[in-house]
């Protein structure tokens, strides 16, 4: 039997090819480690990690999407994109490609969130770095909608898709106990957070949580446009002179 055809690949394989939002985020994120990692300055890239000092103290609210990017190692961000790949694209082929790398920062921007919350509460504003909090949302909503999918745990044990998520995300929940795990779980268990509120919190399959962003926006601008237009009208009133009869 060929591999793409038994029950574990399905979610791996895919006839069309790479969707563009898996394919980008992949390109961008390589591309983004590999000038990290050969960069002769290093601490440049401070400015860009998730750094809940900086967020709160300084304003660098940038850092809730640009630490997603960011990478600690080879093995990190193979871990990282090899999920994004194994996962996301069947995600996106199902939502479509504006939706899903919506659901994606909304995911990471929401486990940015999770942890400064976490390190005001816990009192350790260490940096943040990596792409596995948009990761874990991705994980759970794939749990949600095809929850007795095999696959393979380690590429070694079939498992289905429900009881793998239940497993990494128990393992997260006990390791954020431990201060010095070095791992931000945080993030990890606050990605599944917002990836169930992403899917479930409005009863809806069109819910797209930044549309009223982006209708507030328009608003906002249509608003301007007319208040402008106002000014201008009555400048030109008051620049002219009275009828002559």
């Amino acid at each position: 039997m060929a591999y793409s055809t038994r029950s574990y690949a399905r979610p791996y394989v895919s006839s069309g090819g790479l969707p563009p939002g898996i394919k980008w985020l992949l390109i961008s994120n390589v591309a983004i480690f590999l000038v990290w990692y050969f960069s002769p300055q290093a601490t440049a890239w401070d400015y860009f990690h998730l750094s809940p000092r900086d967020v709160l103290t300084r304003g660098y609210l940038w850092q809730l999407a640009t630490y997603m990017f960011l990478h600690g190692g080879i093995g990190h961000i193979l871990f990282n994109m090899l999920a994004l790949w194994m996962f996301g694209s069947e995600l996106e082929q199902t939502w479509g490609t504006r939706r899903f790398v919506r659901f994606y920062f909304f995911c990471g921007v929401g486990a940015a969130l999770c942890v400064l919350i976490g390190s005001f509460i816990a009192g350790d504003p260490r940096p943040t770095i990596g792409a596995s909090g948009a990761i874990y949302g991705i994980l759970l909503v794939s749990a949600v909608l095809w929850p007795d999918r095999i696959i393979l745990f380690s590429f070694l044990f079939p498992i289905k898709m429900k009881y793998f998520v239940m497993i990494i995300g128990a393992i997260a929940f006990l390791q954020s106990l431990s201060v010095n795990s070095g791992v931000s779980n945080v993030a990890h268990l606050g990605g599944m957070a917002f990836g169930y509120l992403f899917l479930k919190l409005p009863k809806t399959r069109g819910f797209d949580p930044l549309a009223g962003v982006q209708s507030a926006y328009k608003s906002w601008k249509l608003a301007r446009a007319k208040k402008k237009f106002q000014v201008y009208l009555r400048k030109q009133k008051s620049d002219r002179g009275p009828w002559v009869n």
